[in-house]
């Protein structure tokens, strides 16, 4: 399910491109994009104009750098890592006990304006009364603003300029950088410590990687999200991390994806059609987690199940070096553990 048009998956589906189910939101195909922001990233604040060009190509413009900013939780939690903080949120943000969402990382959820919780939630009301400056959310398919309601979009975008930046078929670096051209346009030194630290540790983390999968090249690893009636696995190369962690030498199962191309789902009965060594587990609060698939018997039995290398797998990544980096690490400490079993 798109926003902005109709997707050629089901809302049944609920499938991410990564694998991952979304509660009534399917992430399609999208494309990469290179555009940049339209500022250097001196942290510098500009008194003058402000504009970003994003990944839909279309350029935001303000007369002065937008303060009051809405987006999408991940966004902001990535904004957030670079100094950039947000009014108001929309997208998994509370869990059902009220703690923080995965999707949230360091951001302290009590004092933003939370919009919407969940899909197809978004109080235009509680927006509007933000007098926001800039909307930002991300892209999983061409113009689709994610998380953004069909049914209200247009009173939405009505209120403020908006920025798309993409989520999937880009990969993590080149996702990151985005998040801080935006960043940067928005008055965040980009050259602080904090930030350069960070790209260190994720350059690290990804030689780490590269070198732990050269070393075991015969460990492969399941794209996996779990519901109560089917078990999705995902097509590598459809996710911006999947199609990362690719390029850097990790091999993957490669499912016999349905007509829409991202995914295959397999009944429980089936759920040992591929061999795998170790089993990434969307890691969202829409799946299904490892713990609650104990009454699965076929789930007990698989191989990598039994030898515990069954880990957790961020599926929408915050796209920062300082969010990104441990995820590199834990799938390197993963495949350099790993032994093979499928």
């Amino acid at each position: 399910m798109t926003v902005l048009r109709t997707s050629s998956l089901s809302r049944r589906g609920l499938l991410a491109v990564g694998g991952a189910v979304g509660l009534g939101a399917v992430l399609a195909a999208c494309g990469d994009s290179d555009e940049k922001g339209s500022t250097s990233g001196s942290g510098a604040e500009k008194s003058g104009p402000w504009s970003f060009k994003d990944d839909r190509g279309q350029t935001a413009e303000a007369e002065s750098t937008p303060k009051n900013i809405v987006a999408f939780i991940g966004v902001a939690a990535a904004l957030h890592d670079y100094g950039v903080e947000v009014k108001g949120v929309f997208g998994p943000t509370r869990t059902t006990d009220g703690k923080a969402d995965v999707q949230a990382g360091d951001l302290d959820i009590s004092k933003v304006e939370v919009l919407g919780n969940v899909w197809g939630e978004f109080n235009v009301e509680k927006y509007a009364g933000l007098a926001p400056e800039l909307l930002v959310t991300a892209m999983w398919e061409k113009d689709a603003l994610w998380y953004v309601p069909d049914q209200s979009k247009d009173k939405i975008l009505e209120l403020a300029p908006s920025v798309a930046l993409w989520a999937a078929q880009t990969t993590v670096p080149k996702a990151i950088q985005r998040h801080e051209d935006l960043a940067a346009s928005l008055g965040a030194d980009v050259k602080a410590k904090k930030v350069t630290d960070a790209k260190a540790a994720f350059e690290k983390a990804a030689a780490r990687l590269r070198a732990a999968a050269k070393s075991q090249p015969n460990i492969k690893v399941l794209v996996g999200s779990a519901s109560q009636d089917l078990f999705y696995v995902s097509l590598a190369k459809t996710s911006a991390d999947t199609l990362y962690f690719q390029e850097l030498g990790v091999q993957f199962v490669e499912p016999k994806v349905n007509e829409a191309g991202f995914f295959e789902e397999l009944s429980w009965e089936n759920v040992d059609k591929y061999d795998a060594d170790i089993i990434m587990m969307d890691n969202r609060s829409s799946a299904l987690q490892p713990d609650a698939l104990t009454s699965k018997p076929t789930w007990a039995k698989l191989p990598a199940v039994k030898a515990g290398q069954v880990i957790p797998r961020t599926t929408e990544p915050i796209y920062s070096y300082d969010k990104c980096a441990p995820i590199l690490d834990a799938l390197a400490e993963a495949i350099e553990k790993a032994k093979k079993v499928g």
